[in-house]
Parts: structure tokens; sequence; C-alpha cells
């Protein structure tokens, strides 16, 4: 099975440097798209929706870390790899506090990098056994309004897990970009969507009727674990932060 990815570096011998690396790993990814702006690698996700991207932190018009921010944000089971020619602590400390899959420096060790690819196509056939129990082949076979009811119920019930999709659509032989398609046709909008708004439902029914949670237990429970970003998420979807939500459904009562 092939893991796609996608690779952002400015400078280009870098960039192709980085991609001969990959393909010589022999761990099963391929490069199905590189940029060497933030904003180009952006595009790129929103269009192959890959199963990692791997990016330089310094980047033209949009950096690394921001590219990371707006990847966890709409792609949250997406797998990230930060790379930087900077061993600069604060650096790592934002990679990790947006959950990068990995923090590499440069110049890019072929064995650490490797290394850390084979970790996730080991998580990835992990987790693919798990979803092979309902996304098979007999859930393949079916209507695509079955297959769309099917990942909406899963979706319903695993609101709070890391949902990968294209490892969900591989289990029935699909390219995630056609169960997106049959989804969004069933239910007017991407089950990436789907999955944040059923998110955003619940914290708002725990902050309004458990008093007893913290804001950061809210977050946990609905699969955000850091409560800076679960804040944000929040105020984007819902307009106020987590705690003036709860205020203002105090004051209705």
């Amino acid at each position: 099975m092939q893991y796609s990815v996608v690779v952002a570096e400015d400078e280009e011998l870098l960039l192709q440097n980085l991609i001969s690396k990959i393909k010589q790993s022999e761990t099963g990814f391929e490069v199905v798209g590189s940029a060497q702006t933030g904003e180009q690698a952006y595009a790129l996700v929103e269009k192959l929706n890959p199963d990692l991207v791997i990016s330089d932190i310094r980047m033209p018009v949009m950096d690394g870390i921001t590219l990371l921010k707006k990847v966890r944000e709409y792609y949250p089971s997406m797998d990230f790899i930060i790379t930087s020619g900077y061993s600069d602590f604060e650096y790592a400390k934002s990679a990790i506090k947006y959950q990068a899959s990995a923090y590499l420096l440069k110049p890019i060790d072929p064995e650490e990098l490797h290394e850390t690819l084979l970790k996730l196509r080991n998580k990835y056939l992990l987790v693919q056994s798990d979803y092979q129990a309902i996304f098979n082949q007999n859930t393949a076979d079916s209507s695509p309004a079955h297959i769309a009811e099917v990942l909406r119920d899963y979706l319903i019930h695993n609101y709070n897990k890391n949902v990968n999709l294209n490892l969900i659509a591989y289990s029935m032989s699909y390219s995630s970009g056609y169960l997106t398609k049959i989804f969004v046709a069933q239910y007017n909008c991407s089950p990436s969507r789907y999955l944040i708004s059923l998110r955003m439902q619940k914290a708002q029914q725990l902050l309004a009727h458990n008093e007893t949670l913290s804001v950061k237990q809210v977050g946990d429970v609905i699969g955000y674990h850091d409560q800076a970003y679960f804040s944000r998420i929040f105020k984007k979807y819902c307009g106020v932060s987590p705690a003036e939500y709860r205020g203002s459904t105090e004051e209705e009562v």
C-alpha cells in the first residue's frame, strides 16, 4: 500500500533532495505533490488530501507552523512532520503543541527519516485493521448512500477519536476523494466538516449542562487535548470562546 505525501521546502535543491530520500526510504510513502511556499502547500493539501505533510518551518508567504495550524484545524487526522535548519526549542515547542508527528533537523538524516516514516506506516497498518471490521468489501459493495450512512454513523459514535478518512477509504479500496464525494452528495458537507460540527455540538452541550467540567476537560472529552487549540476552534465555529459561551448560557437560566 502506498501512503501519499506533500513536501514543502522553499529551496529547490533541498526539496528535490528530500523527495529523493523519501523515495529511497522504501517505507511505502509516495510524494504526490511539492511546494515552495506554505500557501502552495496548503492548496495541495486541499486538492490531494495526503496522508502526510512534510514542511520546512521557514517558508515564504505562510510559514510551516501556520501551515501546520491550518492543517490541524481542517484535517485533524493528517500527519505532519516539521523540518528545520534551526535548533530552536521554541520552534520545537510549537510543533509539539500543534501535534506534529516529528521534528527533524536539517540536513535530514536518511536513517532518522526512515525510522520516522516507518513508525507512521506501522501506525496506519494498526489503525486500518480496526477500520476493516466496519469498512470492508461488503460495505464497499453497498450503494453510495449506504456507504455515506455507515460513515456518518461511525463519525457520530467516534467523534472524539482521531478519525483517518484516508485509511477508511483504503479499507474499501476507494480514494478519499470518492469517499468525500459520496458523503457530500448525501449530507451536503465533507466528512471532516461533519466531524468538527459534531464536536462543536457536543462541546456546547457540555459547557451548558456540565458545570463541573472545566474548559480543558470539555476539550479532552471531544478529542481536543490542547485547551488553547480547542478554544480557537470553538470560537471560530461558535463566534465566542468556550468560557464566554458558558457564561451566556448561565445568564439565560
